[in-house]
């Protein structure tokens, strides 16, 4: 009985309580060869079941993500939420921990991680505090930090809203933790401009237009100059030098190129005709 109890996995998870985490990590991807590994290695610190949802990568992403034991789930890209909700079709546990692939859990972040009593806690969701990088440096003004997400659940009770852009999980009782995530936001600065693969400005358009929100001939001045001024003064982006001066402006352009590309939408048929509204991202 003794060489029973000691060989059964109730002693084992006493024991070596990190490889008995019932979580299943979600993580999406599109062309992230260079993410992906990496963000697979920080998701086991705490999960032993990955499911990457990948949205036809060209590239390697897909062969290093099985090679490192994920299990990969092809779907066209939907949307953000959307896109986060598919892998509840295939995760094996009730709890969920999401990740983009330029994401990273901190040490501090695990070990909080590690001693949560998932099983019988009240919450149905944890929150975690973002780090926004912009290459090796943390942004903490223009509104980067804390940025609070929750990316932690119990999908049986809480969900990714089920939206194409700025999804958040629905939970009705989350919890913060006190630990930080990474996010690897933008290599450089000229990215928050031109971010490769990305068109955020586009994107927002596209969403705005199919939901039939319109734009005038004032709305791309005020809304940029709204952004600018939110980011660099009540968010204190002129604490953070040159970096809070560029997200600001980032910030401003993105918003007025989203309204100026809207109008353009609504004033030129040409260029609505030309548009594939089916593809978003």
């Amino acid at each position: 009985m003794a060489g029973t109890f000691f060989s059964s996995p109730y002693y084992f998870c006493l024991f070596a309580r990190d490889a008995c985490f019932m979580i299943s990590a979600n993580i999406i991807a599109f062309n992230e060869e260079a993410n992906i590994a990496d963000c697979i290695a920080s998701a086991r610190q705490v999960c032993d079941d990955v499911v990457v949802v990948d949205s036809g990568s060209q590239d390697k992403t897909v062969s290093i993500a099985s090679e490192l034991g994920a299990r990969v789930v092809h779907q066209a890209y939907l949307g953000d939420g959307i896109q986060k909700n598919i892998a509840l079709e295939h995760v094996k546990y009730d709890w969920v921990l999401s990740l983009d692939a330029d994401e990273r859990l901190t040490p501090e972040m695990v070990t909080a991680i590690r001693q949560l009593d998932l099983a019988a806690t009240e919450h149905d969701a944890f929150a975690f505090r973002r780090r926004n990088m912009i290459g090796s440096r943390w942004i903490r003004v223009c509104g980067w930090y804390p940025d609070y997400c929750i990316r932690l659940y119990n999908h049986h009770h809480a969900r990714f809203a089920d939206v194409k852009q700025h999804a958040k999980v629905i939970a009705s009782n989350p919890r913060r933790l006190d630990a930080d995530m990474i996010h690897h936001s933008f290599d450089n600065l000229g990215q928050l401009f031109a971010k490769p693969g990305r068109n955020f400005s586009g994107r927002a358009a596209k969403i705005m237009f199919q939901k039939g929100k319109r734009a005038n001939a004032f709305s791309p001045f005020a809304h940029g100059l709204n952004a600018f001024v939110r980011k660099y003064v009540f968010q204190r982006g002129f604490l953070g030098g040159v970096d809070g001066m560029t997200v600001a402006i980032s910030a401003g352009l993105n918003s007025y190129l989203k309204y100026a590309k809207l109008l353009e939408y609504q004033r030129d048929p040409k260029v609505l005709e030309a548009e594939d509204f089916n593809k978003v991202w």
